[in-house]
């Protein structure tokens, strides 16, 4: 129990440091908060542990091809932020997200 309170912790203290971030002059900071790896930290531990480095290094790498929906998410927010408002630009950023990490799992399991 311990364990898993420490671990909300660290996703509490993560979303205090983008709240406070995103109100000082260097606002753009909050963007680079979300890339520490608090939650790759937690996941490669936990893999580690229990499955062995194998796993760790397998979830590593997927780790990196994770990066392509992030990226497709970044890309479709820049530019559609030209086009629609908040909400808007937000929502579909995200479809665009689920889309890509649906194409990376699909090609991922075969």
């Amino acid at each position: 129990m311990t364990a898993l309170f420490l671990k909300s912790s660290l996703g509490a203290l993560a979303v205090l440091i983008i709240a406070l971030l995103s109100r000082t002059p260097h606002f753009y900071i909050a963007g680079l908060v979300p890339l520490f790896p608090t939650f790759a930290l937690i996941a490669h531990f936990i893999v580690g542990q229990e499955k062995g480095m194998e796993a760790l290094r397998e979830t590593a790498q997927f780790g990196l091809f994770s990066l392509l929906p992030y990226a497709a998410y970044l890309m479709a927010a820049y530019l559609l932020s030209y086009r629609f408002n908040l909400y808007s630009t937000l929502l579909l950023a995200t479809v665009v997200w689920v889309i890509s990490a649906a194409v990376l799992l699909y090609f991922w399991t075969r």
